[in-house]
């Protein structure tokens, strides 16, 4: 699992796709979301705008992401 530290207080799942790599474009993490190909949580999420704080996990692609805060 790769942590991923953001600085605020939550970062948006479509914007978390694109920091990660998993999509190059806004519009790419919105097709990826409403097909049904991430989970957060361990659960299928197609809310492109969900907030995640840390302690969230991400899957998408093979490849799992945890939510961390900057220290």
């Amino acid at each position: 699992m790769e942590e991923i530290k953001i600085e605020t207080e939550f970062i948006r799942l479509d914007s978390f796709l694109k920091l990660t790599g998993l999509v190059d474009t806004g519009g790419q993490a919105k097709l990826a979301v409403q097909e049904g190909k991430v989970m957060v949580n361990h659960q299928i999420c197609t809310m492109r705008g969900k907030k995640l704080v840390p302690g969230d996990i991400v899957e998408a692609n093979g490849r799992k992401f945890a939510v961390e805060t900057c220290t």
